[in-house]
This record gives C-alpha cells, structure tokens and sequence, in this order.
C-alpha cells in the first residue's frame, strides 16, 4: 500500500487487528526488517510498517533530510492513517525518528519500545578527532585540482584514503542519502529525551558495538519514565538475535497477546 505524507509517496503494509502498533525500521532496513515481529504481533494488535524515505519501496527524499524531516513524514502518516495515540516499537534509525516524534509530539505515541536506539552522539577521543580533521583536510586537497597534480602519484593514493574513508554505512551510499546520512548522524538527540512522556521501553543487545549499552543506559535515566531490558547473547539486532525473549518482553510491555 502507498500513502502521499511529509511530500513523499510512502509504502507501508498492515496485519492483523486491534490497537495499532507503529514499527520503525533502522538505517538500510525496510519493512521487511521487522515482519517476524509484525506476525507477532497481528495475532492481536495491528500491526503497521513503513518504509522510510530511502529505504525498501519508498524513494529517497528530493533533498538531504535530517530527523526533523524524517519526523514531520511520520506525523503526517500516523494522522492520515488515523491511529494517533498508537504505540510505537522502533530500531536504531528508526528509533532517532520515534525519540524525537514522543518528543515534540505526545498525542500521537502511546507506549515507546526503543530497540539499540541511535540518536546520542558517541563518546569522541582526542585520536577521533584528530583522524576527522586529517580526514576534511585530505578531501579538500583531493578536491583540488592543481594540488592533485603537484602531488602527482601521492595524490593518487591521498584521494583512494579519502574515498575508503567513512563508516560502511556512508561509504555504501551516494547523492541525496550520503547527505542525508551525515545530518541524521550529526542530530543529537539527547536534549529533547528529558521531554518524552510516553512509558518507554528500552532494549539493548548486551554485545552491541554499533550503539553500545552505555547509550541504553544514559536514556533510560534521561527518558522520565523509562526501564532498561539487556539481551545477553544479542548484538545490534538485538530483537532478531533473541527473538523469543525480545517478544515475551513486549507483549507484557504492550499488553495482551501473553
């Protein structure tokens, strides 16, 4: 099914009946990346997915979008859709998208179950940001086109360092969603965590290296009303590695279906 919100044609799918249950993917999902818990789930909850812009069936947006952006077309959906007041279970990405959509708007999120959420800048060292400045430094050599040719041979090999430079989320990506990647990355979210009524859930794999526990632990006494559950055995995609235990949690969480 398509949906026309936040000026983008979305693709979203639902399953089964009751109170509706909004599920956000993380960055490079869609979907399908939460199917196993929308089966789930539709036993007795409906169950809503989406793509977001990008990602799966809905094109990317026309120009670089930050979370705010994301946000606004998830609103637009949850309105037009008419399931205001739903709960919401998002991963990663997607969960920077749900932090700032409790926020700033609290009618529309019932219950928050935040899965390895991003959207808390990492701990940075003296090394990281040395290596950021060599980085940006390098780029505008590369991109100079007398200093590549004075350069000669070692200008070669600067522009291949620039170019395998990133993490393998960036390097993967090209034009409108590499930009939209560094403004969704460089949002810090933790301002607005304080601001977050909605009961939240929080649920982090113990091994996750992508967004690591101690980000888990920081929401949780940031959020006003938020607990912790940690998934032994589980990485990143924590809610697939123990998907067992992930869905007994949220069952008792969201209610009914135990």
């Amino acid at each position: 099914m398509m949906m026309d919100a936040g000026g983008m044609r979305l693709h979203y799918a639902v399953s089964g009946e009751g109170d509706p249950v909004l599920l956000l993917h993380g960055w490079g999902g869609c979907i399908g990346s939460f199917a196993p818990v929308a089966a789930g789930l539709s036993g007795y909850r409906r169950a809503v997915s989406v793509d977001l812009p990008g990602f799966g069936q809905t094109p990317p947006p026309p120009v670089p979008w930050s979370v705010t952006e994301y946000k606004e077309a998830v609103r637009e959906f949850i309105e037009r859709l008419g399931i205001a007041g739903c709960d919401v279970v998002a991963h990663s990405f997607g969960a920077r998208v749900a932090i700032l959509l409790a926020a700033e708007h609290p009618d529309l999120v019932s219950k928050l179950v935040l899965v390895d959420a991003a959207g808390v800048r990492p701990r940075r060292t003296l090394k990281y940001h040395l290596k950021v400045r060599a980085f940006k430094l390098g780029r505008r050599i590369a991109g100079c086109r007398a200093c590549m040719r004075l350069l000669g041979p070692a200008g070669k090999r600067l522009k291949a360092r620039v170019e395998a430079a990133g993490s393998k989320d960036y390097r993967a990506l090209s034009g409108v969603m590499r930009r939209t990647f560094v403004k969704v990355v460089n949002q810090d979210l933790r301002p607005v965590l304080r601001r977050i009524s909605s009961p939240t859930l929080l649920v982090w794999g113990r091994d996750d290296t992508e967004t690591p526990l101690y980000m888990g632990e920081l929401m949780e006494k940031e959020i006003p009303d938020a607990g912790l559950v940690v998934l032994d055995g589980a990485g990143h995609f924590s809610y697939l590695d123990r998907f067992d235990r992930f869905m007994l949690i949220l069952r008792s969480f969201l209610g009914g279906g135990v």
